[in-house]
C-alpha cells in the first residue's frame, strides 16, 4: 500500500497549489481548502474524485471492478477507484487531474490542462 499512495502523492500534489492533509484519519488531497482527492475511508486501498455530471455511472457500469460509488460523495457524482492489484497510473492520473480540474478555481484549473502528465 505504501507504494501505492506515495505514488498517488507524487501525481496529487505535482498540481498547482495542492497539499495533503490528513481528516477523517485518512489523507486528503486540497486545492485552496477544497477537497479533489482522497484516500478511500475503509476497504481495499481505492481514491474517491470527483467526476463530470454522467460520468460516475458510465465508469461503474464499463468497469465494475475498478469503480463504485463511494459512500457520502457518491451521491454527488463523485467517484471511487479500486487501486488494489494493478493499478493503470495513466489512468488515475487523468482522473485525479480531471477531478482537480472541476474543484480548482478556473485559473489553476487552465494550468493543469496544459501541463504534461506526471
Amino acid at each position: 500500500m505504501s507504494a501505492a499512495l506515495a505514488r498517488l502523492r507524487r501525481i496529487c500534489l505535482a498540481l498547482p497549489e495542492a497539499e495533503e492533509r490528513e481528516t477523517w484519519e485518512t489523507p486528503t488531497f486540497r486545492v485552496r481548502e477544497k477537497i479533489f482527492c482522497l484516500v478511500g475511508l475503509a476497504g481495499p486501498l481505492a481514491i474517491w474524485v470527483k467526476a463530470p455530471r454522467g460520468s460516475q455511472e458510465l465508469l461503474i457500469e464499463a468497469a465494475p471492478a475498478r469503480f463504485f460509488r463511494p459512500p457520502y460523495l457518491g451521491h454527488k457524482g463523485w467517484v471511487g477507484v479500486n487501486l488494489s492489484g494493478r493499478p493503470d497510473w495513466a489512468e488515475v492520473e487523468a482522473l485525479v487531474r480531471r477531478s482537480y480540474s472541476l474543484i480548482a478555481p478556473r485559473a489553476l484549473a487552465a494550468r493543469v490542462a496544459t501541463r504534461e502528465p506526471v
